[in-house]
């Protein structure tokens, strides 16, 4: 089970006990209409290498794997338009679409594990955005399963489809608050014929802007990538692999640029010139230009290995945030700078933090900063949060590009989304999953959990009766001050019972909850979670079992 219940960056982890593998919707449908009816909470789980906490249990819950839902169901070779379920990794599309002379939409790094349906159901965005567009724009419809066990079955295959909502969006970076998806279909490019990679040094911030407006404008249509990265995270690129830098020169800053077309000589030409006139403006100040498919691929590595690299020294405290392009660095910089007012960065195991680092996706204004750690420290976080969230909503930018919200970020939810658009966001959660739930979550559905009450209640939640009275003393009262004593007695029995759940609920979740030994009087993220989600399915059960016995004395 340690795989399902741990993610990726082996900060959050999960008490899960049992895991469904469903091959097909149908299966999906019985799983969930049986959970629903049952009260039972499920997260569903594809390649599982979210960065949010998302996909993986904060409870006990159920996981829905998606890895046996794993065919590619059709794909049109004069459309380009490919329809595959949920489970099928993306590498594996891609190399499906490359013998067709096609490619998926979408490039990850983590491309030989994440799963479509998780990066539809995430919006993950990627490093071809600035070429091929967002998820929002390429799916042209899914197939879902609602939490009751209804099939959402809108697998459209048309570019143009307009006839009432387009209800597929909610499905879209929902990150399976209101249903799981399994089908997708997709509109896919054709695979370019040319592929150009330079990668460049550039003295300053500043300039890397400028070598991104001078790419748009001179490269234009064959523009498919423009990646930012800093000169700590070549660093530790270097660090943990021991590679051959690509340039002979250090700078603060790189970019990696990657062109697409159908003529090789001409992308060639064009980017050549590029380099020639950014270089003789002193925009750049060193550059290589790929040769070949191996160089195009060590290039790509330089930029696609930062997030490995980064988590080799035992940890990553990830930030995915979108930033206006002019401020899009400086919060890197001050980050960095407030991690060493601390003293929490340094050279040996006594520092928590070793580097800060920025890059990212220029060209849709993507920003990850990244804090590598040793190890997750109370400190840190402390530094960091609710600090970054403050900062990016100042600046009216957005806490999640294309990683979701997931368990880390739903508290900050308010930084980037105000309260009416929360209360929107809620109203069609409670639409598509009516069941009561105190506020949205990152459990998928969002799901009430029953929990057995202790057995033996104590002592002082005891029940109070009269027969724990002298009855002569009893007697003695006229019948006012006997149905006051009742009164009384029956508003202390109802205290007690409170007492009573209280104690069971608090010592049930944190059993259940609390694993590490407790330092300086504060838990650890995860079990802080843990306690969350445990203390408010409780209360929904309660209030669900109110509103049933109300419903029945009605009837």
């Amino acid at each position: 089970m340690e795989p399902y219940n741990g993610d990726w960056m082996r900060k959050y982890r999960g008490h899960c006990k049992l895991v469904l593998k469903p091959a097909s919707t149908e299966e999906v449908s019985k799983i969930l209409k049986y959970c629903n009816d049952n009260l039972l909470a499920v997260v569903p789980q594809g390649g599982n290498t979210g960065l949010v906490g998302g996909s993986v249990p904060v409870f006990d819950e159920i996981v829905i794997s998606t890895g046996r839902m794993n065919k590619i169901r059709s794909f049109d070779e004069v459309s380009g338009v490919l329809v595959v379920d949920s489970g099928v990794v993306l590498e594996v599309a891609d190399q499906f679409l490359a013998e067709k002379g096609y490619l998926f939409p979408l490039d990850l790094g983590a491309k030989g594990s994440c799963q479509i349906g998780g990066n539809v159901s995430t919006n993950a965005g990627g490093l071809r955005l600035l070429r091929y567009g967002s998820l929002h724009g390429t799916v042209l419809g899914l197939q879902a399963v609602l939490p009751d066990g209804t099939i959402i079955d809108d697998l459209c295959t048309l570019r143009k489809n307009n006839t009432g909502y387009d209800l597929k969006q909610l499905f879209i970076g929902g990150e399976g608050t209101i249903g799981m998806i399994t089908a997708v279909s997709i509109q896919c490019p054709q695979r370019p014929k040319a592929v150009n990679v330079a990668f460049l040094g550039a003295d300053s911030f500043e300039k890397i802007q400028l070598a991104f407006r001078e790419a748009k404008a001179q490269l234009s249509e064959i523009l498919s990538a423009f990646e930012l990265m800093d000169s700590y995270s070549q660093d530790m690129v270097h660090r943990v692999r021991q590679n051959k830098r690509p340039l002979d020169g250090e700078y603060p800053f790189y970019c990696l640029i990657e062109t697409s077309g159908s003529n090789s000589e001409h992308d060639a030409e064009k980017l050549e010139k590029f380099l020639e006139d950014v270089m003789s403006k002193d925009i750049i100040a060193d550059g290589v230009l790929a040769q070949d498919e191996t160089q195009i691929k060590s290039l790509w590595s330089q930029r696609e290995g930062i997030t490995e690299c980064v988590g080799h020294f035992g940890g990553t405290y990830k930030y995915d945030v979108s930033i206006p392009l002019k401020d899009l660095y400086r919060l890197v910089d001050e980050t960095r700078e407030r991690i060493e007012a601390a003293g929490l960065k340094g050279d040996t195991d006594e520092f928590p933090v070793v580097e800060v680092v920025g890059y990212g996706h220029m060209g849709d204004c993507n920003l990850h900063l990244n804090v590598a750690v040793r190890r997750y420290d109370k400190r840190v976080e402390e530094v960091l949060e609710p600090f970054v969230y403050e900062w990016i909503g100042k600046i009216n930018g957005s806490i999640s590009a294309e990683h979701g919200i997931g368990i880390a970020k739903k508290q900050y939810l308010g930084f980037s989304r105000n309260n009416t658009m929360i209360d929107l966001m809620k109203q069609i959660k409670k639409l598509y999953d009516p069941l009561p739930k105190r506020r949205l979550s990152s459990v998928p559905f969002y799901k009430t959990h029953p929990f057995k009450a202790e057995e033996n209640p104590p002592l002082f939640a005891q029940k109070m009766d009269t027969n724990a009275l002298d009855t002569a003393e009893v007697d003695k009262l006229n019948e006012n001050d006997k149905a006051e004593l009742r009164q009384f007695l029956q508003n202390e029995n109802q205290k007690a019972r409170v007492q009573n759940t209280v104690h069971s609920l608090t010592d049930m979740c944190f059993r259940k909850c609390i694993t590490s030994t407790i330092k300086n009087g504060k838990l650890e993220k995860n079990e802080e979670s843990c306690m969350a989600n445990c203390t408010e399915r409780f209360f929904d059960v309660g209030n669900l079992t109110v509103k049933q016995l109300q419903n029945m004395r009605q009837s």
